[in-house]
Formats: structure tokens, C-alpha cells, sequence
């Protein structure tokens, strides 16, 4: 009574998406680089009694964030 009829059906469905799984991992590529148009790029516009004033975008949008470095020479 205690005997389960589907038991080889379900090891075999375990078995068989394990392998998958592994062959699917295994035969991956390497995630594709980032492409240059998606990172962030900096660029120092101008600057401000000894400062740069660095103009900071992300992703290419028109939105553009600045902010001032200023080494310390002293």
C-alpha cells in the first residue's frame, strides 16, 4: 500500500531537469560587455577657482549631473 506508482516518472523528471540544468550551465557563454553607448561617461567642462567642474551623464540620456574636484595642492 505503500508503494508509489509514479516514482520512477518523477525520479526520471528530477534526473532529467538536473542534466538540463547542468548542460545549460556548462555550455553558457560568458555574459556579453557592457556596450559603450550604456556606460557612464564624465567629461570636466569648465572650471571654478582652481576647481573642474565635471559634467557626469549615464546610459546617454539628457540628463546631466555637475559637480566640482577640486585637488588638494596644499
Amino acid at each position: 500500500m505503500n508503494d508509489y506508482p509514479y516514482r520512477p516518472v518523477v525520479i526520471g523528471f528530477i534526473m532529467g531537469m538536473a542534466f538540463l540544468i547542468a548542460f545549460y550551465v556548462f555550455t553558457s557563454d560568458d555574459p556579453p560587455e557592457t556596450p559603450k553607448s550604456m556606460k557612464s561617461s564624465a567629461e570636466v567642462v569648465d572650471t571654478y577657482r582652481e576647481c573642474d567642474i565635471i559634467r557626469w551623464s549615464e546610459h546617454n540620456m539628457s540628463t546631466y549631473k555637475y559637480f566640482l574636484y577640486c585637488e588638494n595642492n596644499k
